[in-house]
């Protein structure tokens, strides 16, 4: 069985640009969305380029889900080399209006998915022999702006991308001895999607200008984070338009 490299939240944008960019370095693609019939553009898509794909749904916040999965994909397609959590959920919401159900799923869905999937891929990663480069394999999480700095009508999105950089910097410490590189992705910036285009034109106008993420080159990034050597992991890294504020 060929190594496999699992993208939970392989959305149209970031996540899917991600899959397809290990799908091009031969691994065996294993996409996750919680609709499975919203994959089927990028497998097609993975295959027509002439990768492998293989798509699963799967709601990144059910511990019984996230167990079945790791299982069958260690056990069908091949032992996981790599996994990405990509999961935003990214929702404003005023602090004087946001609800206790409201604030709780989206600290499910962007910080506790996070923890629950990179648990399981771990478990199975430590298990194997140490290979001779001393790399087990690579478990990187996507972050965002409110990783950094809560804004005004995101207490819940910053609050949970904050923990889900906690969780990263931890995993990263007791891990990184066993041959897992940890690395957490800050993305501040708008990415070329068509949320941005549709709902911000004028933020999406600034792509001429190269003033929006191409979902490709943040994929670009990710697999150089795989690559590394273990005498120079990075554990954090941000990417942002050169007109970006920060």
């Amino acid at each position: 069985m060929s190594a496999a490299a699992l993208i939970i939240g392989a959305g149209d944008a970031t996540g899917g640009a991600i899959a397809r960019r290990f799908a091009r370095e031969g691994y065996a693609t294993c996409v996750t969305r919680r609709s499975l019939d919203k994959l089927a553009p990028l497998v097609a898509q993975i295959e027509a380029e002439g990768g492998r794909a293989h798509a699963f749904a799967s709601d990144a916040r059910k511990e019984e889900e996230v167990v079945e999965l790791i299982e069958r994909i260690e056990r069908d397609v091949g032992p996981i080399e790599l996994m990405v959590f990509n999961i935003g959920a990214n929702v404003p919401e005023s602090i004087l209006t946001e609800t206790a159900r409201k604030y709780f799923k989206v600290w499910e869905m962007a910080c506790f998915g996070g923890f629950l999937n990179a648990r399981e891929v771990a478990r199975r990663m430590v298990a194997r022999p140490m290979p001779a480069n001393g790399h087990r394999g690579t478990i990187l999480f996507t972050g965002a702006t409110a990783s950094l700095r809560g804004g005004a009508n995101f207490a819940a999105f910053s609050g949970a991308k904050m923990a889900l950089r906690a969780l990263a910097q931890s995993m990263a410490r007791e891990l990184g001895p066993e041959g897992i590189h940890v690395a957490h992705v800050v993305v501040d910036g708008a990415i070329d999607t068509e949320f941005i285009r549709s709902n911000f034109p004028d933020r999406y106008a600034l792509k001429a200008q190269d003033g929006i993420l191409n979902p490709e080159h943040i994929a670009d990034t990710y697999a150089m984070l795989h690559r590394q050597p273990r005498d120079a992991w990075t554990h954090e890294l941000d990417l942002r338009p050169w007109s970006e504020k920060f």
